[in-house]
């Protein structure tokens, strides 16, 4: 479990760096409405992930955080590849990683609401 926790603290500081980073190019770029999108996604699922490292106790809400991250990082990484390589990161990745980050979005509230039990 600290694992985990140690995890997402290390993917919140990246997307939070990350998204930082994207705002200020899209800002000096010409029509980036992926790196706006990037800034967007990264700079409001990063302080999320972090409180999950830093607060979440349950095993349910850590799984949830660790289902939001995959997808950010999914969503993140294919905006970006298609934004500077023009190709995208495989087919039907922004969907998938987008999925992701609902389901880890609806895992929080399942287990704040104490459906969603993982046994320890």
């Amino acid at each position: 479990m600290i694992v985990l926790h140690r995890g997402l603290l290390v993917v919140a500081g990246l997307l939070g760096a990350s998204g930082v980073a994207a705002a200020a190019a899209s800002s000096h770029m010409v029509d980036s409405r992926n790196l706006s999108a990037i800034a967007a996604v990264f700079l409001s699922h990063g302080p999320a992930l972090l409180a999950v490292g830093l607060f979440g106790r349950s095993r349910s809400f850590a799984f949830s955080g660790a289902i939001l991250a995959l997808g950010t990082l999914i969503f993140g990484a294919d905006l970006a590849l298609r934004e500077f390589l023009s190709a995208p990161l495989f087919a039907g990745a922004a969907p998938i990683g987008g999925g992701l980050m609902i389901l880890g979005w609806l895992g929080f509230a399942l287990s704040g609401a104490g459906l969603a039990k993982l046994k320890k």
